[in-house]
Formats: structure tokens, sequence, C-alpha cells
């Protein structure tokens, strides 16, 4: 009798103990001070599958861009938004300014493109819906003033199943032959 109680009250211990294994890779991008490598793009996973991508931005005439940044939930799961916030910072340093949203909005990824719900502000929580494996939230932000040669950019930080991680640091950089922004490594 006594085993019996002992073995089904550790069970369940040990097999709690054996959830998610995550180690975040790269939290910073910026692998080198100079940060001089042109990178296409950056994908950041977070446990449960959920990651976040961005690609180059556009470089608006005023000297500002436009970021897209592409969040991937898997079905019947969520998360939290520790902040609503995605901040323009030196390197490594103070925030400078903040990203305005233009758009914010979810599609399923069997749905067409075309069929999207956008939303006025950064939602509280992304959540997969029911008719696709993953659901896209897609997230445009726009800096119209002029920004500086080499900044990051840093999104809001998740609560996924009650535990706090933290967000990449995306490294951007001006490239003169490029005349544009882009991320760099």
């Amino acid at each position: 009798m006594r085993l019996r109680y002992v073995a089904s009250f550790t069970l369940p211990l040990l097999l709690g103990a054996c959830g998610d294994s995550y180690t975040p890779v790269d939290v910073y991008m910026a692998k080198t001070p100079e940060c001089a490598s042109w990178q296409e793009a950056s994908r950041f996973a977070l446990p449960r599958g959920i990651s976040v991508s961005t690609t180059a931005p556009v470089t608006l005439p005023d000297g500002g861009a436009e970021f897209t940044f592409v969040y991937l939930i898997p079905r019947g799961e969520r998360a939290i938004f520790l902040s609503r916030e995605y901040n323009i910072t030196q390197p490594k340093g103070a925030v400078i300014t903040r990203a305005e949203l233009v758009t914010f909005y979810q599609r399923a990824t069997n749905a067409p493109a075309e069929i999207v719900e956008p939303i006025p502000k950064v939602p509280d929580m992304l959540i997969a819906g029911a008719t696709g494996e993953e659901t896209i939230w897609r997230v445009r932000l726009r800096v119209k003033e002029k920004l500086p040669e080499r900044f990051d950019l840093v999104p809001p930080a998740f609560e996924i199943a009650l535990n706090k991680y933290p967000m990449r640091t995306f490294t951007y950089r001006y490239f003169a032959d490029r005349k544009a922004y882009g991320l760099c490594s």
C-alpha cells in the first residue's frame, strides 16, 4: 500500500521534470562588434514550436524604416506578451525610440494570404487558430525618424506555459553599398 502511494505521488513529479528543456540560442543577434555582414533573415526559436522571424527592413527615403516580424504559433499553443513595445535601442544600450505599429494580423497557414483580420494594437497574447497546423501572426512596424548607422530592435518578450522567455535582440546597420538598412551579424 505504501509503495503504491509513493509511486503514484512520485511519478507525476518525475514526468513534470521531463518537460520542455529550452535554452535560447543567440539571444543577441550580432556576432561581432562591427556587425559588418549582411544577413537576409533571422529566425529565433522559442519553446513549444513557437518562433519569430524577420527579414531586412524597407528603408524609407527620410532615413527611417519599416520592419516586418512573423510569429508562428502551432495549434494548441499561446504566447503572452510581457510588454507591447518594440524598442529601437543603441547596440546593447538605451532606448532611442519605439517603433509604431502599422498593422498586426493573423491567418492560418492553410488560409489564403488575402484573408486576414488586422487588429489596431499589439494584442495581449498570440493564440493559434484551430483551422491550421500553425497560425501566422504578422506585425509591420515603422520608424519615421532617421535611424543611426547601427541599432538594435527588441521585440517584447513572451510568457509561454507560465515561464518567461527572453526575445532575440535583432541587430541592424546601414549598408552604404546597398543604400539600405539590413540585418547584420
